[in-house]
């Protein structure tokens, strides 16, 4: 994540939340996927932006590929190379890459263009390492599509838009179709992966989600009360469910 991060114990928390969503179902399956669509020789250069704990540096690593992961928190840095101590990580911005002009074979981000300050810049500096014929992968959700079935349908749209209207960009998996098009970028393919979740480990999000709109305003406390409680209600009678589409483009430099 290129997010900055203050102290150790919110790197920790992050962490966990990350090792987290990696274990949920279709994770794995999905990163794989993003692997594959970067179609690297083995030996061949790769970048993971925002590469966070390491996770997708170490596993590619391990297939061959000369894999460098970059991230701006010195701290989630520390802590890759601590559970990885064998990786290439490096403090760089998503926009000021340390890697020479077009020698690199693949580039991949995962969860991290909804909070880069400048996308666009992002891309350009995609561009200018990768080599011809270099491969781009790029995977998010969009937190405007963000599914919960409810019985208070307009409570639970203003909940997730609201929660979306404090991401920095929240409509970006959206739009990398056009992004990398625009960049002059080719063979642009989209996939979406649905995740779907029943089981009330999905709570926290929930109530991440009705906080969010409550301290913007966009619900009352008592809106906020009577949604999770109907959340709450729904976990202990096995009725929750929670879909969550993920957007993987990719694209040939």
């Amino acid at each position: 994540m290129t997010e900055t991060h203050t102290a150790y114990t919110d790197t920790d928390t992050l962490i966990r939340l990350l090792d987290a969503a990696d274990a949920l179902a279709g994770a794995a399956q999905l990163r794989a996927r993003s692997y594959e669509l970067l179609r690297l020789a083995p030996g061949a250069t790769v970048v993971d932006v925002g590469c966070g704990a390491g996770r997708a540096v170490a596993e590619l690593t391990g297939q061959g590929a000369s894999a460098v992961g970059v991230d701006l928190d010195p701290a989630m840095l520390a802590a890759a190379q601590a559970r990885f101590p064998d990786i290439d990580v490096r403090e760089a911005d998503a926009a000021d890459l340390p890697l020479p002009d077009g020698q690199t074979h693949g580039y991949r981000a995962d969860k991290v263009y909804h909070v880069l300050p400048d996308p666009h810049a992002a891309l350009a500096e995609a561009r200018r390492v990768l080599a011809p014929g270099g491969r781009i992968v790029l995977l998010g959700q969009d937190w405007d599509i963000v599914v919960i079935d409810s019985d208070l349908p307009e409570l639970t749209r203003r909940i997730v838009h609201a929660r979306a209207d404090t991401v920095p960009h929240p409509r970006i998996a959206r739009a990398c179709r056009a992004l990398l098009l625009d960049t002059g970028f080719q063979e642009v393919e989209v996939e979406v992966h649905t995740a779907v979740f029943t089981d009330a480990t999905m709570l926290s999000l929930l109530t991440g989600h009705v906080t969010a709109a409550r301290e913007a305003g966009a619900v009352s406390d008592a809106q906020a009360e009577q949604w999770l409680a109907e959340q709450g209600r729904r976990a202990r009678d096995g009725r929750l469910l929670v879909a969550v589409p993920m957007f993987l483009a990719s694209a040939t430099r």
